[in-house]
């Protein structure tokens, strides 16, 4: 593997992200099969330097070694900026990245390969982000947005449109993080944000999916007439592919539970079931519902039973699907709990 795809390495990205020098080295080796002797050609320092490090005993404080590390592990450009930018800690999100998306769309072309890059790794967040969270990644996609933005003013046509879409993906991740902070203002505004990128870009799944996590934070706030309504936004735009319009409707079954609507809630957790089966091959729902397979369905329309009070339903559906759930250990904690109280109430 080259050492660019070593660093879709999602332990080294969140390392070089606490600019925790100890455990870049660590995690590079780690993602490279390298010994510390083998490491010692890339980063000019000698295997007992390199243990030094590691063991905490040495601090790398010199700037010209910190360049040479940086230099020979070949730190993709997106992740160079992350150590000289204290802005990218900030929650909300700046106006120069609208500024860059608001020239976009005028003359030229661009090199896609940096935002296919982009877009692997930020597939690669997605998937680790139940165990390693999200707050140490935060300043790497920062960077990352940064660097898609970046190309847009640049690019016409359907490249353009496949760069709103990558923006609206890194948008719709920082959104969700800042909500797990408890930083409810920055969350909404990066979700308004993936919203309109994804509007502009014309990519009806995710301005659906972005409706439907802010259906999720409304309903979580203890407003569920706000969330049912966003979550029929979601179910109702139109030209959804089944995953997009299952996850939608879901959304809307827990919104008009939450109402006491339990016959409509029930039957759109059917209809959300239904759209779920019906791609059950990861390579046909969008990259952002990888998880949405048929053991992650059942599981859904068991929850729905759950919000409705159909404990029997409830308990039965969690326990036939919940040994097929592999990883994912928030989400198993979730139903397993989900499970357990559903039998008390029978």
């Amino acid at each position: 593997m080259s050492s660019r795809g070593l660093w879709a390495d999602v332990k080294l990205r969140a390392a070089w992200a606490r600019q925790d020098w100890a455990a870049i080295l660590r995690e590079y080796r780690r993602a490279a099969g390298l010994s510390q002797r083998g490491l010692e050609p890339l980063v000019g320092l000698a295997q007992p330097d390199i243990s030094a490090i590691e063991s905490g005993r040495r601090q790398v404080t010199s700037a010209e070694v910190m360049a040479r590390i940086t230099e020979g592990l070949s730190v993709p450009p997106e992740l160079t900026a992350v150590a000289s930018r204290p802005d990218l800690d900030d929650w909300a999100p700046p106006v120069e990245l609208r500024e860059r998306i608001a020239h976009g769309h005028a003359t030229g072309r661009t090199d896609l390969r940096t935002a296919d890059w982009i877009g692997e790794v930020l597939a690669q967040h997605r998937r680790a982000e139940d165990e390693i969270g999200g707050l140490d990644l935060w300043p790497v996609v920062r960077s990352q947005l940064d660097a898609v933005t970046l190309l847009i003013p640049g690019t016409t046509g359907p490249a353009a449109d496949r760069l709103m879409l990558l923006a609206a993906e890194h948008a719709h991740w920082l959104s969700w993080v800042a909500w797990q902070q408890e930083r409810t203002g920055p969350a909404l505004a990066w979700i308004d944000v993936a919203h309109g990128w994804a509007v502009d870009g014309g990519h009806t799944d995710m301005a659906s999916w972005v409706h439907r996590i802010r259906s999720y934070y409304s309903l979580k706030h203890g407003d569920p007439v706000r969330a049912l309504r966003t979550a029929e936004a979601a179910r109702h735009t139109v030209g959804l592919s089944p995953a997009a319009a299952s996850v939608a409707a879901h959304q809307a079954a827990a919104a008009a539970a939450a109402l006491s609507e339990r016959k409509r809630a029930r039957l759109l957790a059917d209809e959300a079931l239904e759209l779920a089966l019906q791609v059950p091959d990861e390579g046909d729902r969008p990259g952002w519902l990888y998880w949405l397979d048929p053991v992650r369905a059942m599981l859904q329309s068991a929850d729905a039973a759950y919000t409705c009070h159909d404990w029997q339903a409830a308990a039965d559906g969690i326990r036939a699907a919940l040994p097929g759930l592999t990883g994912y250990p928030r989400d198993q904690a979730y139903y397993q709990a989900r499970m357990e109280d559903a039998q008390r109430r029978i």
